[in-house]
């Protein structure tokens, strides 16, 4: 143990950002009593750090739970029939929010029958209790005739991933646009009602209503990164600047989004916000982009 805690400080002092890489590290310092500060300057107590997190790792191996890891079970379980493994998401655009963000994984196998799907269950929900969303489940085939019926999240995941395993099947994905104008305006149109639904089960509170807001605004700012698609051919992989590009041919202000963007990334506190106020400007400019998106279908007909 003493010898992989001074390689922990190894690590550690090479790298001092993969410790905050590390998934809740934050958390694990709180529980085991770290401030995090003054390692460098005090070998024991980096070695009693670095012993301490190896103990906790021993008896909650989960805490490895990175799509790296996630990836390596896959290819254990799943062996040749694994063809690929794709990350994609906020944590492939520089965005991702430890506090709100998740992993999103793609995973593409030659077949997937109840067989390859009992062999991953237990490791899926296991990635799951760490807040991920379970993987986007595909084989090649279904997925190659399935770029006409989902091209806006083929379109962001095939300009932003990052392989985990096997081959780019995005990069050699052909994608029709020809569905893309009703597809947004469903999952706008959807999203919306959704929203609505949501907002009938808080209690009302400001806390609750910010909370819904901050947890919805990554769907809704993919979706008009989608709908800027129809006014401009390169699109920035960042969802804030799209939405403010977006924002330039739009005839209604966008400056809702960058108000919840800053209660999310906690640049203003709550209670300076009228959060009342803010859902309500929100739900009216989503159904005026729904609209919009509409009338350029129409346009075009």
């Amino acid at each position: 143990m003493e010898i992989l805690g001074s390689s922990f400080i190894h690590i550690a002092r090479r790298d001092r950002s993969a410790i905050a890489r590390i998934p809740n590290v934050g958390k694990l310092s709180s529980r085991l009593g770290l401030g995090g500060k003054g390692y460098g300057r005090d070998k024991t107590a980096f070695v009693k750090c670095g012993l301490a997190f190896l103990r906790l790792l021993a008896q909650f191996p989960s805490l490895l739970m990175t799509p790296e890891y996630f990836t390596e079970q896959l290819r254990d379980l799943l062996g040749d029939s694994l063809v690929s493994v794709v990350l994609y998401g906020s944590a492939t655009t520089g965005e991702r929010s430890e506090k709100y963000s998740d992993y999103n994984l793609m995973v593409v196998c030659s077949s997937l029958g109840l067989e390859e799907l009992d062999l991953i269950r237990p490791l899926t929900a296991r990635w799951a209790d760490f807040g991920n969303p379970p993987p986007l489940l595909f084989t090649w085939k279904i997925l190659k005739n399935s770029s006409d019926v989902f091209p806006i999240e083929l379109l962001d995941m095939k300009e932003n991933h990052v392989i985990l395993h096997g081959e780019d099947v995005l990069k050699r994905l052909p994608i029709s646009h020809a569905n893309m104008r009703f597809q947004l305006e469903h999952e706008l149109k959807g999203k919306l009602i959704q929203l609505r639904e949501r907002y009938l089960l808080t209690d009302g509170s400001e806390e609750e209503l910010a909370g819904l807001l901050i947890t919805t605004l990554s769907t809704f700012q993919i979706l008009l990164r989608g709908g800027l698609r129809f006014f401009e051919v390169t699109i920035p992989f960042r969802k804030r600047e799209a939405v403010r590009r977006f924002a330039m041919h739009a005839p209604f202000e966008l400056a809702v989004f960058d108000e919840i963007q800053e209660l999310k990334d906690g640049k203003i506190e709550l209670e300076m916000v009228d959060v009342r106020n803010l859902f309500q400007r929100f739900l009216q400019t989503v159904e005026n982009a729904a609209d919009l998106i509409h009338e350029i279908g129409h346009r075009r007909g």
